[in-house]
């Protein structure tokens, strides 16, 4: 008979493509992992993985078996957290996903009011690419996102939270009048700094500024807002700041900030569940204190 711990252990694997890796992730050694695998592989009659020295491949079965898998595993994950949480609201473990141009500037304010409001609530949070929120969410590691909208999947249920105007950030010895606006012809005066490759507000703001030549664009492998804002500092180009980050990151430093001519481009921040989660209240609940970091006239 197929089990859970064969489907999650198979699971792992399929996702990680590498038995080291997937038995690290479900705590447990290797030859245990492995033997788990070959009995599934035995019970279903099935070649499900191709083994190589750098891992492992699935073959055409194991694609669909590891599709089947991940919905029961959701499935399963699903009827624990109803189980758990189908009475009081914000209880117990809840796993958020969040992408890092987002996280240093929602948590620090949202977090205390939420701790002091739901004190049994128990938040582990996990800071990573759109990308791999994403697949975490889907496989079931993670119960909620906050991330960039918009996010087109049929079973992932959304909802908007605020509105975020980008700012451009330019050199100290560039500063303009206040009222002057950029506009197209400064954004193609000097090299844009912007993330690497990878992370959405890179991709954000190349559509913002109209970019298809990259030919005056640096990332300096920069993972992080700061950096990018230290080197706009520092005179070695200027870059797109999202409206939240700018007391943290340009409040106490000699950056200048420019508007955009109208309308003003943004992004739109929101939350995102599977949409077969049992938990929508709570995500419901969640929303409302990030939006608190905003002003009201950008809630949506």
């Amino acid at each position: 008979m197929v089990s859970l711990k064969q489907l999650r252990y198979f699971d792992a694997v399929a996702r990680l493509k590498h038995f080291g890796h997937a038995a690290s992730q479900c705590a447990v050694s290797q030859p245990a992992l492995s033997m788990q695998v070959r009995d599934l592989e035995d019970e279903l009659g099935l070649k499900l993985l191709e083994r190589h020295p750098r891992g492992v491949r699935l073959t055409r079965e194991g694609r669909e078996i590891a599709d089947r898998a991940s919905r029961i595993l959701s499935e399963v994950h699903n009827l624990r957290d109803y189980a758990r949480h189908g009475k009081a609201l914000l209880t117990g473990p809840l796993r958020l996903g969040i992408i890092p141009s987002i996280a240093p500037y929602l948590l620090p304010p949202m977090l205390p009011k939420l701790r002091q409001a739901y004190p049994d609530l128990e938040l582990n949070i996990r800071e990573t690419q759109t990308e791999h929120l994403l697949d975490e969410l889907l496989d079931g590691t993670l119960d909620v996102l906050a991330l960039a909208m918009p996010i087109d999947h049929q079973e992932i249920t959304t909802l908007a939270l605020f509105e975020d105007r980008f700012r451009l950030a330019l050199p100290p010895d560039r500063r303009r009048r206040d009222h002057v606006r950029a506009t197209p012809e400064i954004l193609n005066s000097d090299r844009l700094l912007l993330l690497e490759e990878g992370h959405c507000l890179r991709d954000q703001a190349l559509a913002i500024c109209q970019l298809k030549q990259t030919d005056h664009i640096d990332t300096f492998g920069a993972s992080s807002l700061s950096t990018l804002v230290q080197m706009v500092v520092n005179g070695m180009g200027m870059t797109l700041l999202p409206e939240i980050s700018l007391s943290l990151e340009a409040g106490h430093s000699d950056v200048h900030l420019m508007r955009f001519e109208p309308p003003e481009p943004a992004r739109i921040v929101g939350l995102a569940w599977r949409t077969s989660s049992p938990r929508s209240t709570d995500f419901e609940e969640l929303a409302k204190y990030a939006r608190t970091v905003v002003p009201k006239n950008r809630r949506l």
